[in-house]
């Protein structure tokens, strides 16, 4: 299996793809005006204590306060706010965690009244982003994540990755790490670091430690609430959870995301820096890799994905619910049992894509056609199992009920993806009525007449829906573009671009800003 990303930036938001054999199998935007990420760290204030949910609300400067729960202050709370009160009040004092003496942990059954006050500031990192109308969900169990390593501060625990089975590595990079590792830091050694040498791991302690001492820095100039330490891009973030040997490309279609992305690849795994490449093309990147389509067919109600089976998917309150329908396909020969069990592990691969794709959450029961004989069923339970070691979010399968019903929870710490497929008619807006869409080329030649005449530009692109742009570029030398471009003596180009309806069209000027045609109907 061959892996390559495709990241689009653009001036609001930022979209990333991840293909799989040129399948579309996680995709996430990050919107250029969202400010809270999972692992940024802030100085937060405590503004309310909620005695009955043993937990916190928490101002980090978001328009909801944020949750804290007793549990996740961590036991070692009482250092970690210790410590940060003694960095704030002696701001031009060095401070070297190791040489600071832990205080006694906080009880494990204790009450969140006992630990915390209002109007208490407190050092707290984003565990999980806002979600729907809730606001972020905070830790005090502060970690600063790397490639190979998970720096810990305030513990001496050396823990290492379960997937790593090897007993003899577990034991090298166990005695490997706690021979470097400085007092009062833990450090969770993730599965990536399996067989990595000695000096690949202390350089990035090094970097995580010197991440730390940034945190510090910032908290003695911070007032509450503030943002004291920023993760990482989004970007580079799925690059440092995911990059492996199987990826072969990294397109990116933007300069300044392509020599930071380089430069990470570069440091990490030199040997991959030549798969970062820029994409250079006047054609939106979604479009030439295939992702736009497949975004306007993975997404919605309704995801077809085997000879007329198809899934059905809706979102409630609760949980996530997931129907899976033969709908019109040619039965088996073979019976009814053999073409359910077809039509079910068929859906088990589809589930375990859109669980990736869309990053549902918390509780999803999927519905399979019902299936007699409990070999099949397990069958369908196992091919589901395979699909969903990929995924990185931790979940838990349950087998198929007597009923058919198959049981998934899976780990949510940001909100779910959510792509509209359907299109609002860009020319009536829902009205109903358009005017001739004969008359649309007339229309478009009217626009190129004021750009040409009125705004005086010389140079734009034309992006239409590409059926349109097949009908304007039609007949080459005669064709309705370079016809135009005679007339008008205008440099236009035509571009189909999937992303747009039937009859929208949107004017490109030469440093690729959109032009704004609204002026055109205000000055008239």
């Amino acid at each position: 299996m061959t892996s390559e990303i495709v990241i689009d930036v653009q001036p609001k938001e930022v979209s990333i793809a991840i293909l799989e054999d040129k399948n579309l199998v996680e995709f996430q935007q990050e919107s250029n005006a969202v400010s809270f990420s999972v692992g940024d760290i802030y100085l937060g204030r405590v503004h309310k204590l909620m005695p009955g949910l043993n937990a916190a609300f928490v101002d980090v400067g978001y328009e909801k306060d944020a949750f804290l729960h007793y549990l996740d202050l961590g036991t070692q709370f009482n250092s970690l706010n210790a410590y940060a009160k003694q960095v704030i009040a002696n701001k031009n004092k060095q401070h070297q965690l190791s040489k600071f003496h832990l205080l006694p942990e906080i009880p494990k059954e204790g009450t969140i009244a006992d630990i915390l006050k209002p109007g208490q500031d407190i050092l707290v990192q984003i565990a999980k982003e806002p979600i729907s109308t809730k606001g972020p969900r905070l830790t005090s169990e502060i970690s600063i994540a790397g490639r190979f390593l998970v720096l810990m501060p305030f513990s001496d625990k050396i823990s290492v990755s379960t997937k790593i089975k090897s007993a003899e590595e577990r034991l090298r990079l166990k005695q490997l790490l706690q021979s470097i590792t400085p007092r009062n830091f833990g450090v969770i050694v993730r599965t990536v670091a399996e067989g990595k040498r000695v000096a690949e791991l202390d350089t990035e302690l090094k970097v995580l430690l010197k991440r730390w001492d940034e945190v510090l820095a910032r908290l003695t100039k911070a007032k509450a609430p503030s943002l004291i330490f920023e993760e990482t891009s989004r970007t580079v973030v799925i690059l440092r959870d995911i990059l492996n040997a199987s990826f072969e490309h990294i397109h990116v279609n933007a300069p300044q995301a392509f020599e930071e992305l380089k430069d990470y690849v570069q440091l990490i795994m030199p040997e991959k820096a030549g798969i970062v490449k820029l994409y250079k093309d006047k054609l939106p990147i979604f479009d030439t890799f295939g992702v736009t389509r497949q975004i306007k067919s993975s997404f919605g109600k309704t995801v077809s994905f085997r000879s007329g089976a198809y899934l059905i998917i809706e979102h409630t309150e609760a949980l996530h619910v997931i129907d899976v329908n033969s709908g019109n396909r040619s039965k088996s020969d073979k019976g009814q049992e053999a073409n359910a069990l077809e039509v079910n592990l068929h859906a088990a691969d589809e589930v375990a894509r859109q669980l990736r794709l869309r990053d549902m959450g918390g509780i999803i029961v999927v519905d399979f056609i019902d299936l007699q004989e409990g070999e099949n069923r397990q069958k369908v339970y196992d091919r589901l199992r395979e699909h969903m070691q990929n995924d990185r979010a931790k979940h838990n399968i349950l087998p198929l009920s007597k009923f058919g019903l198959m049981q998934i929870t899976r780990q949510r710490v940001r909100p779910q993806t959510y792509i509209e497929t359907m299109e609002t008619c860009p020319t009536c807006f829902g009205k109903g009525t358009i005017q001739p869409s004969l008359l649309f080329t007339d229309k478009l030649e009217s626009k190129i007449h004021y750009l040409s005449h009125k705004l005086k530009v010389k140079k734009c692109t034309l992006r239409v829906h590409p059926y349109v742009a097949a009908y304007i570029k039609k007949g080459g030398l005669v064709s309705l573009e370079t016809k135009w471009r005679l007339k008008y003596g205008l440099g236009l180009r035509v571009m189909p671009v999937q992303n747009l309806a039937y009859l929208q069209y949107q004017f490109i000027d030469a440093k690729g800003d959109e032009i704004d045609m609204k002026e055109e109907l205000e000055i008239k």
